[in-house]
């Protein structure tokens, strides 16, 4: 079990690199495109974390516990994202300003994986492996607009694909490095699987909430970005049924 988790999780972060898979056709992808693909990959998150994490972390534990798990996650999100942007970093031969973005971004995605990783190791824990299975191919399928966001402003300022895929890649390592840990912890310890999963539902929504959606805002009217979310809820909700979740 240990080794199919791992993989499980292996897969779901090199399916971030997929994210350039647009720049094999496309040289320059429209800030439209761009907020398009957020507002989807808002939706699956949505998804995911409402209909998968919480929903399971309420049959698994109270609701105070869940609600807990889920300010919690949300907490850890908003003060690692502040404290990155406060940071005066830069990439390569890019000055700060050019790099700011790109950082932030890498940076943001990175600290997400880091719940992402343990609702994968937590979703093996619960004994069904079917759950484990659609949590694990749930994020791979929104990792995919996750690298492609990534992507986009080192694309912009002339970084290869393989650079793009390698930093996308990046940005999802927590994933393969805590599910093992996480899927060990709550085998042992099962009353922490409810707020775990409620902590990596709670940090998703927030990054919806705070970056996502405001990008694809910034990029397309209120009517696409609210058909993207919705094809993106929907899409990843049949896909929860076509499991047999």
């Amino acid at each position: 079990m240990l080794l199919e988790v791992f993989l499980a999780a292996l897969i779901s972060d090199l399916a971030t690199g997929l994210g350039v898979l647009p720049f094999l056709f496309i040289n320059r992808v429209g800030p439209r495109w761009n907020g398009l693909a957020a507002a989807a990959a808002s939706g699956m998150m949505l998804s995911a974390s409402v209909f998968a994490l919480a929903d399971k972390a309420l049959h698994r534990g109270n609701a105070l516990e869940v609600i807990v798990g889920m300010l919690a996650g949300a907490l850890f999100f908003s003060w690692t994202a502040g404290l990155i942007e406060r940071q005066h970093w830069h990439l390569g031969t890019w000055d700060e300003a050019e790099s700011r973005k790109s950082i932030l971004i890498i940076a943001t995605m990175f600290v997400h994986s880091v719940p992402e990783g343990i609702a994968i190791g937590v979703g093996y824990a619960t004994g069904e492996v079917k759950f484990g299975v659609l949590l694990a191919t749930a994020i791979a399928v929104h990792n995919i607009p996750e690298g492609t966001a990534v992507s986009l402003p080192l694309r912009a300022r002339g970084a290869s694909l393989w650079r793009c895929a390698w930093y996308a890649v990046l940005t999802s390592v927590p994933q393969p490095i805590l599910a093992i840990p996480a899927f060990i912890l709550t085998s042992f310890f099962q009353p922490l699987v409810a707020p775990s999963l409620g902590f990596a539902g709670g940090a998703m929504i927030f990054l919806v909430m705070s970056e996502l959606l405001p990008d694809s805002l910034a990029s397309c009217s209120r009517s696409e970005t609210a058909w993207g979310v919705t094809l993106g809820l929907v899409g990843m909700l049949a896909f929860t049924a076509a499991i047999g979740l």
